[in-house]
């Protein structure tokens, strides 16, 4: 477990060093808040997930590789898609390749504080790396207010494997922050599945400038039912 969590906080460092972006700057790694791509504006962003689910066997773990490239079509529109690599490691062997791809888009609601909560909406479909399989649907309902430099946002997220009679999932993300300067915020982080039990929580960290941004979160298991650890770092380079 320490050797993961070792090499995963080199990672986070090796990116903190980079030039840090303001255009869809995450304050969370699970929470989506009230923000999409400005007209016209893209970014790249790089996720980085760690997976384990029993610490006492640390050595067993699932490492994600998602790269995504974004793209403004109005300022409350945006559309993005992602390519997906994904580790298995076990205390014999580790299998890596590709894990598929994920078509997403969001609108906002108006301008933030039109509402007393700020609505969005946000649409993806997740595509097996074998074709042949029916994908998964997603939609969440995002929530945020902003009081002074605290945020507080929570996603409603509904699954839904896309064949007949397919499997339903109910889960959320929520997350509250606060700004310590301009660049800088901290927070907790929730997330978890209402339908399959599982729910965790943890400390959110994030900094942005005018050319890059990264945030850097774990989340840690309530019961057994939830991976012991889960850690994601997310570095984006608008342009």
């Amino acid at each position: 477990m320490k050797k993961c969590l070792w090499t995963f906080a080199c990672l986070a460092a090796a990116f903190g060093i980079a030039s840090s972006g303001y255009a869809d700057k995450r304050a969370y790694v699970w929470t989506y808040e009230y923000m999409t791509m400005p007209k016209g504006m893209a970014e790249v962003e790089y996720y980085l997930t760690l997976e384990v689910p029993d610490t006492a066997e640390s050595e067993v773990n699932i490492w994600k590789h998602w790269v995504e490239f974004e793209y403004g079509i109005t300022d409350r529109w945006d559309v993005s898609m992602y390519q997906m690599w994904r580790q298995e490691n076990a205390a014999s062997d580790s299998v890596f390749g590709y894990d598929g791809f994920k078509i997403r888009t969001r609108y906002r609601f108006g301008e933030r504080g039109k509402y007393f909560l700020d609505p969005e909406l946000y649409f993806e479909y997740i595509g097996d790396d074998d074709l042949s399989k029916p994908g998964v649907g997603e939609m969440k309902l995002i929530l945020a207010k902003d009081i002074g430099n605290f945020n507080i946002s929570y996603n409603q997220i509904f699954k839904v494997v896309l064949e007949d009679e397919g499997d339903t999932e109910h889960e959320y993300a929520v997350g509250i922050n606060y700004g310590f300067l301009p660049s800088f915020r901290f927070g907790i982080e929730s997330k978890g599945n209402y339908t399959e039990d599982e729910y965790a929580v943890g400390p959110t960290i994030s900094w942005a400038d005018s050319k890059f941004w990264a945030s850097l979160g774990a989340v840690f298991g309530l019961n057994e039912r939830t991976d012991d650890v889960q850690a994601r770092l997310i570095v984006g380079i608008p342009f």
